[in-house]
């Protein structure tokens, strides 16, 4: 196995392991668990799950049917504000719990072989650049956790971080132009070093080790912060020059819009 196949297939066993984990938050729940409110605003616990796959599916028809997914594309540029929403509420009322984790355990399943199966080298449309095999679990990834966080949170339980968060933090890092650009901003021209301390201890770094621009701190503060599922000002994050402090104001990791974010804990 080449070096690239081996990344890939690791990506794939982090992607499967996060699903997995989230599976065992939602597998048992009340009806009324289902219809518990979370985080996002109108979102429930099923509107998570069904967002998830929704999105599963759309990734699907990208990897395998990738002249297909222009029609995606065209319905997001059509509604970009809210063709998300309108998805997720579409899949709950059609579905009922039982059936959507169902559905979602078989799409992502089958996500996960095509994924798999697919050429080395392969590069699949996307609703931004295309994405490479290992691009495209990556994200999924990432949505996975973010999502399960807002499960988590509407259910009252604290997940223990992984060394997974790795792949949302990278995201994050990458991302950075991305998050001054939705915004109308100029990104600026020179790389920060980001250094967050996982939880097994070990160090994740990016970019220069010179660095005039800094950004330390908790490896899980940082992947909440970029997927907007917390506050800034209740993240032990810290910053190191005008333009690091900036990108903590508006750092994402996701694609699309900028989003409100979360209220300050005190504000909640």
């Amino acid at each position: 196995m080449s070096d690239a196949s081996a990344v890939t297939a690791a990506v794939l066993e982090d992607l499967r392991q996060e699903s997995d984990e989230l599976d065992l938050l939602v597998a048992g729940l009340s009806a009324e668990g289902w219809a518990g409110p979370t985080p996002a605003v109108g979102w429930t616990v099923a509107h998570q799950i069904a967002h998830l796959n929704w999105t599963d599916e759309v990734a699907l028809i990208a990897v395998t049917e990738p002249d297909a997914f222009a029609a995606e594309v065209d319905r997001a540029v059509a509604d970009p504000e809210t063709f998300v929403d309108q998805a997720a509420a579409e899949r709950v009322a059609l579905l009922p719990p039982d059936a959507l984790l169902v559905q979602w355990r078989e799409d992502r399943a089958l996500l996960h072989t095509a994924l798999r199966d697919a050429p080395a080298g392969a590069r699949f449309p996307w609703y931004g650049p295309p994405m490479s095999v290992a691009s495209m679990a990556t994200a999924r990834l990432m949505e996975t956790w973010a999502h399960g966080q807002d499960v988590a949170d509407a259910l009252g339980v604290t997940r223990k971080p992984t060394a997974r968060l790795r792949h949302v933090a990278r995201i994050g890092v990458r991302a950075r132009d991305y998050a001054y650009f939705v915004r109308g901003e100029q990104p600026p021209a020179e790389p920060f070093r980001v250094e967050l301390e996982g939880p097994d201890g070990e160090l994740a770094v990016h970019g220069p080790e010179d660095a005039a621009q800094r950004v330390t701190g908790p490896l899980l503060d940082f992947c909440l912060l970029v997927t907007q599922r917390a506050h800034r000002d209740d993240l032990a994050l810290h910053a190191v020059g005008a333009d690091a402090e900036r990108w903590l104001d508006i750092a994402q990791a996701f694609a699309g819009p900028a989003g409100p974010g979360r209220p300050r804990q005190g504000d909640r």
